[in-house]
């Protein structure tokens, strides 16, 4: 029996919030971060890479909701009306969806953002381990210039700190990340989660901080992919943020002042829940 544990995207409001459910699914006696895979788009990208660093969900949880643990950030400075405006514009001259997020990536690379080694210096920041792990572990990021998805592990020789960099790199906001002479950007340009990279597996939990509505058109939307999961025989259960963690999460998911309430609505949310296949 092969499980995946998938995580979505959401900003540093997600990672807060999904530390806080996989350590509120602990408390419960339901640890699932020993799962076969780890699949991670953007924020989940970054909680992937730090519980398979071998950091102990209370390690990662302190490190969410302590100022004195809690890495640097950059405090995300953007016109949102602008940015709006800018991505809508480059949806409605697409004729495709590759064609889309070739537009969205031009976008990204005329953005003005904080310099890329700035940026890069964040990501360390939050990465317990900046080596690939044995186990398990795709990043999914998305090449500008060619719009095409890029699944990054341990064989494909970028480093660990780059490839959640890029797979965090929100569009207009974020430097796209430069690998191999390319340039990426966040992998939920794609998808918010990437779950039909899980495909294999016989039992998924995809854990998604901004629900199942993806943000840009995609060939996999998580609802279709779920579904065609399901069709093949796997097991997938969806677990997205209650009323309470909404609240705590907030309309801004890039605001660093989420982290701690984020975290703590999560862990609160993770204690009442009960997976199907649990034996707690």
């Amino acid at each position: 029996m092969t499980e995946a544990l998938v995580l979505g995207g959401g900003g540093v409001g997600g990672i807060a919030w999904i530390t806080g459910l996989l350590a509120g699914l602990a408390d419960g006696g339901q640890d699932v971060t020993g799962a076969d895979l780890l699949l991670g788009t953007s924020a989940g990208a970054t909680v992937a890479a730090q519980v398979a660093s071998g950091l102990g969900l209370e390690e990662l949880y302190a490190r969410q909701v302590d100022p004195a643990l809690q890495p640097a950030e950059i405090t995300a400075e953007m016109d949102l009306e602008k940015f709006a405006a800018e991505i809508g514009a480059a949806m409605g001259s697409a004729a495709s969806v590759p064609e889309l997020r070739r537009a969205v990536g031009r976008v990204a690379l005329e953005a003005r953002t904080v310099p890329e080694a700035r940026r890069r210096t964040v990501i360390e920041s939050r990465l317990p381990s900046h080596g690939w792990p044995e186990r398990a572990l795709k990043v999914v990021a998305v090449d500008a210039g060619s719009g095409e998805p890029s699944v990054f592990d341990k064989d494909s020789g970028v480093p660990l700190v780059d490839a959640v960099a890029a797979s965090c790199a929100v569009p207009g906001v974020w430097p796209p990340v430069t690998i191999g002479g390319r340039r990426y950007v966040d992998g939920g340009v794609r998808s918010m989660a990437n779950v039909d990279y899980a495909g294999g597996a016989d039992r998924v939990l995809l854990i998604v901080p901004m629900g199942t509505v993806e943000p840009f058109p995609s060939e996999q939307p998580v609802e279709r992919a779920v579904e065609e999961l399901r069709a093949q025989g796997t097991e997938v259960v969806v677990l997205a943020p209650d009323e309470a963690s909404q609240a705590a999460i907030g309309d801004n998911v890039l605001d660093p002042a989420t982290r701690r309430p984020a975290a703590e609505a999560g862990r609160a949310q993770g204690r009442g829940l009960r997976l199907p296949w649990s034996r707690g």
